[in-house]
């Protein structure tokens, strides 16, 4: 099994994901408003020296994202991964999204 974890920028389609999600048969996510680092110290700071750059790339509009997390079977990984790429698009492209999986060496609740 692994966790993945997509921390969603574009939380309009969170609705249409988690459709997409449940016809597919993936269940259990646990969803959370998540908020980047630099749009937190962007909201704290008149001048940003440090941000270069990455500065131009941030939805200023944006209040938070959603972080969606989900233990999947390998199977479903590649499944979820398909249905967020055709739902939200090309994650390099920016405020769309970040997604990663990680191994769960051991878990207890969690339906297999």
């Amino acid at each position: 099994m692994q966790l993945l974890v997509l921390v969603l920028n574009q939380v309009d389609k969170l609705d249409e994901l988690l459709k997409a999600f449940v016809n597919e048969g993936i269940t259990g996510a646990t969803i959370i408003n998540s908020t980047g680092m630099i749009k937190e110290l962007a909201g704290h700071m008149e001048y940003q020296p440090i941000f270069g750059s990455h500065w131009f790339n941030i939805d200023h509009d944006r209040k938070e994202s959603k972080t969606l997390f989900m233990a999947l079977s390998e199977e479903q990984v590649k499944k979820a991964r398909q249905i967020i790429c055709q739902v939200v698009g090309d994650l390099s492209e920016p405020n769309t999204g970040v997604l990663f999986t990680l191994p769960i060496i051991s878990s207890e609740g969690i339906e297999k």
